[in-house]
């Protein structure tokens, strides 16, 4: 069957084309900054005598300060969940082209993540040097240019000197963990590999408590950005010093600074600090990420009536609750806490209820220390039930499956979990005969039942369990549906993804006229 209209099948045709141009975007960005920034601190006239003693590592150290001033400011857009969910389902301007790109939010997240700790290493290695080069500057006595700048205005009250390193006693070690710029570095450094260690996929699905609590660090490493800089031990030449003193001219002759030489009369250069800017970066973004979570504790407070709970077979619990106002979409998702087990821990859950049912119910899985907890918690069958709190629901890609008059819907394990929402509101929409309906192909949900009901949908239908050859699958749709646009949805593992999206490319028509087969992964 053809899509609704030529704009839709064009724009499903860019997605992913657009997805790279977006990454493209994004590290042209990048580049950009960094080359802009290294020139500017290379060659600029106020930065000469500091490049005399830090050489082409104040560059480096500049440079990549900005792209993490920048990238700081990304990290935290992809996970303001509301703002993402109005993005998609609201916002007249966002077009369904791109919403699509809103599915990548947790892949440009850790994309911007990485990004962040390789500026990192690049920063903190370029201010070692520093440090070291600044601190040998201080000890020589050789009355090079060095020597002489780095004793320039050490022994006076202003603020005018160049060099942090003061005296021959200090050490670079001792500026690292005693000067602001230094001890911030550290802890944000501290804070950046325990958050990144803690994100790796092992972690988080087996130990999913170390990785909650310490990615909650990000507040102390925005805390320690937002300070870093205000001391500026980095300084430069001012504006001031540069009507008075030309350091391509006066640096020929550096004894003679400050003295009555009429031949060549050079004051002593003076210098200042370069303000501190990370805060005008990551401002906005923090104050839209409180502003989120506002909203989302607002919203968890909200009473939740539990009128189900059911343990299953391979320890699955079953949970349909009713809270007031609450309006969901098929495939959305929730967060759950259990005050009882963790005050602090949310965890996502695919909403396995229809928007037609007068209840939301969730499906969860004993998958590590809170999930067998929560499910231990309702098998003892005490007579008061334990209190819910309930955080959403939040959109992802399988909201765009009635786009589609054609889908594959593809669920591994516990992931079968948000396709049973797509199916019974399907079901519920053909008994009512609900012409907005476009997918046609339902029938089997009606008429093909046995006598017992699937434990996941609830549909008399049964889910078929197993795992299928994907060429035959493929295949046998692309024939049955030469001139389609198919829209094939997974909830399963990274590997899984990775062969359906191959299988998509593979069986998709060069003529856009025929069939085209278009890939979406739900992504928590």
């Amino acid at each position: 069957m053809a899509p609704q209209n030529i704009r839709n099948k064009a724009s499903q045709n860019g997605h992913q084309n657009q997805w790279a141009s977006l990454k493209a975007a994004w590290l042209g960005l990048n580049v950009f900054l960094f080359v802009y920034y290294f020139l500017l601190f290379d060659r600029d006239k106020k930065f000469y005598y500091t490049r005399v003693l830090l050489g082409s590592a104040l560059a480096w150290a500049r440079a990549s300060a900005k792209c993490l001033n920048f990238n700081s400011m990304l990290i935290l857009l992809p996970v303001c969940r509301n703002l993402l969910s109005f993005l998609r389902g609201t916002c007249s301007c966002c077009r369904r082209t791109m919403r699509k790109q809103l599915d990548h939010n947790l892949t440009f997240h850790k994309l911007v993540a990485y990004t962040i700790a390789l500026f990192t290493a690049v920063h903190i290695i370029a201010h070692l040097c520093n440090f070291e080069w600044y601190n040998d500057s201080q000890q020589a006595a050789d009355r090079s240019l060095s020597s002489i700048l780095s004793d320039l205005h050490q022994d006076e009250e202003s603020n005018k000197w160049l060099n942090p390193i003061h005296t021959n006693s200090t050490t670079p070690a001792y500026v690292t963990f005693t000067t602001i710029p230094g001890l911030t570095g550290v802890i944000i450094t501290v804070a950046l590999i325990l958050m990144v260690t803690s994100s790796m996929e092992f972690i988080r699905r087996s130990y999913f408590e170390v990785f909650w609590y310490t990615h909650h660090l990000f507040v102390i490493y925005f805390a320690g950005l937002v300070i870093h800089g205000i001391a500026g031990l980095v300084r430069g030449q001012t504006a001031e010093s540069l009507n008075k003193h030309n350091p391509e001219h006066c640096a020929q002759d550096p004894t003679h600074w400050g003295k009555n030489n009429t031949l060549s009369h050079c004051e002593e250069p003076e210098f200042g600090s370069i303000p501190a800017e990370s805060w005008q970066w990551v401002l906005t973004p923090i104050l839209l990420y409180v502003f989120e979570r506002v909203l989302r504790f607002w919203r968890s407070r909200q009473r939740v009536v539990i009128t189900k709970a059911v343990v299953h077979p391979s320890k699955v619990l079953e949970l349909q609750m009713h809270k007031k106002g609450f309006s969901m979409e098929v495939g959305q998702y929730i967060f759950i806490n259990c005050p009882s087990i963790s005050r602090l821990e949310w965890h996502p859950f695919t909403l396995t209820s229809a928007p037609e049912e007068d209840f939301f119910s969730v499906h969860i899985r004993a998958a590590g220390d809170w999930t067998e907890n929560l499910i231990d918690t309702f098998q003892q069958q005490k007579p008061k039930t334990p209190r819910i709190e309930v955080d959403g629901p939040f959109g992802t890609a399988s909201e765009d499956v009635f786009q589609y008059e054609v889908a594959m819907l593809v669920g591994a394990g516990i992931g079968v979990t948000p396709f049973a929402s797509v199916l019974k509101s399907i079901w519920y929409k053909f008994q009512h005969a609900d012409q907005r309906l476009k997918t046609k192909k339902a029938g089997q949900a009606v008429f093909n039942f046995d006598k017992d009901m699937d434990v996941v949908t609830g549909l008399k239908q049964k889910t078929s369990f197993g795992r299928p050859m994907w060429s035959n699958e493929f295949s046998a749709v692309a024939t049955a549906h030469p001139r389609s646009v198919v829209g094939v949805f997974l909830c399963g593992p990274q590997a899984l993804a990775k062969s359906l999206q191959k299988c998509c490319y593979q069986y998709s028509s060069l003529d856009p006229r025929k069939v085209k087969f278009y890939f979406n992964k739900e992504n928590f």
